[in-house]
């Protein structure tokens, strides 16, 4: 198969193109706008007569159309993802977001591609921490920052695209994400790369928020899956009973690193901080047979570790600058 993956040089998009070379025979083509969430070095060492890399944005609506024009499936995770930037200026995540997915629909629907569209469970809004449910593909639609609302947005034009004008698409909604190659700024990387540098973690509020955390590599073999079997017009839930609150990630992470668990900081909440997310994969297990490679948090979180002990020429040149921002607003 002829593949094309927006956003692979991004996080959980160059983890799904190192999953599609080790795991299939496919030709990758990555288009990356390369913004600072971007990283070329996130796919060194891959085959260059298997993976070509294209700088470029997903609203370019003519580099688009040429690279629709010769592959036979598209993966789509170009997307601004970060809350607490999104609340500094919305702008990029409407034109990314919407104008980007837009513009790629559009390819679609000219080429006749097979297209999947990766989001995010933030779309459902968010869960009180005593609530026994868990998100379904049936849970409304209640996004809660201009991130969240803009994935919800995209989500909707692909559904929109499927209905009026027949694409072939599927759309999966993930829990959080963890693993190689994540942004510093990030949740997990920050406390991990701040315990490196001798730094104390950073902890927001209370740290009793709850997220439903994935290591990559798994997220990746449920895209494939997907993209191989999934039901075309269908969304499918992503997730791997990874529910943890943030207090006790950060507790863990300082313990696996050999840490006092109690040498944290806590510091000025995020605006609208959603309390809770957790995923129900059930339709994705029983329909397609998927299953999580790491059914261990504790363990994903220590291979993680050890990828950042192992790979700080990958990560230090982005800390100190996400350090100051962070300080600049007392977190």
């Amino acid at each position: 198969m002829r593949l094309l993956v927006t956003g692979g040089a991004g996080f959980i998009g160059s983890n799904f193109v190192h999953h599609v070379v080790a795991h299939t025979d496919d030709h990758v083509t990555v288009l990356d706008k390369l913004t600072y969430a971007g990283n070329r070095a996130s796919l060194a060492g891959l085959p260059e007569d298997r993976v070509e890399f294209v700088h470029g944005d997903i609203a370019d609506a003519a580099l688009v159309d040429e690279l629709f024009g010769r592959v036979d499936s598209v993966v789509h995770y170009a997307a601004e993802s970060h809350n607490d930037n999104s609340l500094n200026d919305p702008s990029p995540f409407l034109n990314t977001n919407i104008i980007g997915t837009y513009t790629l629909l559009e390819a679609a629907r000219r080429h006749d591609v097979r297209f999947h569209h990766i989001s995010t469970d933030e779309v459902y809004g968010d869960l009180e921490l005593d609530d026994p449910n868990r998100f379904t593909e049936h849970t409304p639609y209640n996004p809660s920052s201009p991130y969240s609302s803009t994935k919800a947005g995209s989500d909707l034009l692909v559904r929109a695209w499927v209905r009026s004008f027949g694409v072939r698409a599927t759309i999966s909604n993930c829990s959080n994400n963890y693993g190689p190659y994540q942004h510093v700024e990030k949740f997990i990387p920050r406390q991990i790369t701040n315990v490196i540098r001798g730094i104390r973690p950073k902890l927001y509020g209370a740290g009793l928020n709850v997220r439903d955390w994935i290591h990559a590599d798994d997220h990746s073999s449920a895209v494939l899956t997907i993209l191989e079997r999934g039901e075309l017009g269908q969304t499918y839930l992503i997730g791997a009973d990874g529910e943890k609150n943030n207090k006790d990630v950060v507790e863990l992470i300082l313990t696996l690193m050999g840490q006092d668990p109690a040498a944290y900081d806590h510091v000025t909440d995020r605006a609208g901080h959603d309390l809770r997310y957790a995923i129900d994969s059930t339709r994705l297990r029983t329909e397609l047979g998927w299953q999580p490679r790491y059914h261990d948090f504790e363990a994903g979180l220590a291979a993680t570790i050890d990828w950042y002990r192992q790979n700080e020429a990958w990560w230090a040149p982005s800390k100190d600058a996400t350090e100051a921002f962070y300080a600049g607003k007392g977190q």
